[in-house]
């Protein structure tokens, strides 16, 4: 029996509860009535021949900048193969229909025990070259397309960030730089889309020590902000490879759900059983059989969901 047949077999029924993000939150403005009193004070003690209207306070900064907007390029992802929202009825679109039901049902508790951070979702893979950014993307704007659902998807595979060539956009600073920098906040880095209710978080600069900030306080914090701020939402991260880098396994250890792309007739087993083993302590892993060869006569192709189980 594969490991993929065995993940099958132990699959477990869904439910959770999840919430989350957006713009980052700060102090409330402060208080500055009683500046405003002494000064109306001290001008009626002036003479009238000297009487002199009092300037207004300053306006303050806004606590946070509103997210850029961008347009994606949706003629881009479908000469790609990717979902569009024009494409609701293609066949892909179909399939990652199928492959974000359970991800719901466990992420919102429907149907079952909640699940801890359950809209929090990493997709990764064992080795590069599997399709988990594609998988990644397509999932994200499938969930986008739900009536009462929005999506942020993460680029966090931070050494060879994938998203913005794929989507068509400009990017500058993102989800590093906020972990470096005190004074970024998320909505500072945060790209809204013209695909309505999905917002984009940027690898941001790439910097060596990566693995260690996303294993610091400031990503444990960022995280806590992200998973609880709009209970509405999910967030998808994609991931770098498992076996390619450490930053995977850490990133697992704040996730809720993790969806394993795996590469039909490609993916050695071992590689695969090596992989999952860095993720153990994610409780729901999902596979996702990618570019699989079409069953005849099967209503769906290329992308199969090969169940839960941990």
């Amino acid at each position: 029996m594969s490991i993929i047949e065995k993940a099958v077999n132990k699959a477990t029924p869904p439910g959770a509860v999840g919430a989350d993000i957006g713009p980052g939150a700060g102090s409330g403005p402060a208080d500055g009535g009683s500046l405003i009193e002494k000064a109306f004070d001290k001008e009626q003690a002036v003479s009238d021949q000297r009487h002199e209207p009092v300037p207004a306070p300053e306006p303050e900064a806004a606590e946070s900048a509103p997210a850029r907007q961008q347009s994606i390029s949706l003629a881009r992802l479908k000469r790609v193969g990717m979902i569009t929202p024009a494409d609701e009825r293609s066949q892909m679109a179909e399939e990652f229909r199928l492959i974000k039901r359970p991800l719901l049902a466990n992420a919102f508790g429907q149907g079952g025990a909640p699940i801890d951070k359950g809209n929090m979702i990493m997709v990764t893979s064992a080795l590069p070259g599997e399709g988990k950014t594609f998988c990644a993307i397509n999932l994200a704007i499938s969930i986008a397309m739900e009536m009462d659902r929005t999506v942020l998807l993460v680029d966090a595979d931070v050494a060879k960030p994938r998203i913005p060539d794929y989507l068509g956009l400009e990017v500058e600073k993102g989800l590093l730089d906020v972990l470096r920098d005190d004074h970024l906040t998320l909505a500072d880095v945060l790209i809204r889309t013209d695909v309505e209710k999905l917002t984009i978080l940027p690898a941001g600069r790439t910097y060596r020590r990566a693995t260690e900030l996303l294993a610091s306080e400031a990503m444990d914090s960022l995280i806590s902000e992200i998973s609880q701020r709009y209970p509405d939402r999910l967030v998808i991260f994609d991931s770098p490879p498992l076996l390619s880098t450490t930053e995977s396994s850490v990133l697992a250890t704040h996730m809720g759900q993790i969806v394993m792309v795996v590469e039909a007739e490609r993916t050695p087993q071992e590689a695969l059983k090596e992989a999952l083993a860095q993720i153990e302590s994610c409780e729901v892993v999902g596979m996702l059989l990618n570019k699989a060869t079409p069953l005849p006569g099967a209503n769906y192709y290329g992308y199969y969901y090969g169940g839960y189980g941990s």
